[in-house]
C-alpha cells in the first residue's frame, strides 16, 4: 500500500483554509467577549439628585455572583438586579472586595428594604441577606455609606432611567 503525500498546491490551500478558519474564529471569540463586556447601565436618581450609575446584572453569572472579584466601584457606581419577579429574594456578598450597602426596592420603585455595611464575606459558608418580609422586584448594591450619605429612607422613591 502505497502512501500518497498531498502536492505542495495543495498543502498550501490547506494551510489558506486553515488560517481562514483560525481568523473566523478569533473574530468569533472577540465578538463574543466584547458583547459580554457591553453592560446594559441603569441611572438611578434619587430624590435628592443624586445619581446612581448601576451595571444591570442580567446575566446568570452575574445574578449570582454580583459584584464578587471586582476591587472596587467606580465613584457614583453600583449594580442593579432586576429579579424576574416580585418576591422575597436573598444575596450574599461571597467573595466581595469590599463592604456594600444594599437598597431593595419594590415593583413601584419605591425602597422597602436598605441593609446598609454588608461586610464582604471570603469563607466558605457566607451569610444570605434578603428583604425578608417585604416582596421586592430590585436590588440596588452601593458602596457603604452610600445610604447614609444620601439620607434614604424606606418609602423614598427612586427614578430609573436605561442607558444604553
Amino acid at each position: 500500500m502505497a502512501i500518497v503525500q498531498p502536492s505542495e498546491r495543495e498543502q498550501k490551500k490547506n494551510r489558506i483554509i486553515t488560517l481562514i478558519l483560525l481568523a473566523i474564529l478569533l473574530m468569533s471569540i472577540s465578538t463574543f467577549l466584547m458583547q459580554r463586556d457591553d453592560s446594559k447601565t441603569i441611572v438611578v436618581t434619587f430624590p435628592n439628585g443624586t445619581k446612581l450609575e448601576a451595571e444591570v446584572a442580567d446575566t446568570p453569572e452575574k445574578l449570582l455572583f454580583g459584584l464578587a472579584f471586582q476591587e472596587a466601584l467606580p465613584p457614583d457606581g453600583g449594580m442593579i438586579y432586576i429579579f424576574e419577579a416580585t418576591g422575597p429574594h436573598r444575596v450574599t456578598t461571597k467573595e466581595y472586595r469590599f463592604p456594600v450597602d444594599m437598597i431593595w426596592v419594590d415593583e413601584s420603585h419605591h425602597i422597602v428594604s436598605i441593609t446598609e455595611n454588608v461586610a464582604p464575606c471570603r469563607q466558605e459558608s457566607c451569610v444570605w441577606h434578603g428583604s425578608t418580609p417585604e416582596a421586592v422586584r430590585y436590588l440596588i448594591q452601593t458602596e457603604a455609606g452610600f445610604v447614609k450619605r444620601n439620607g434614604l429612607a424606606t418609602g423614598t422613591e427612586l427614578k430609573f432611567t436605561l442607558r444604553m
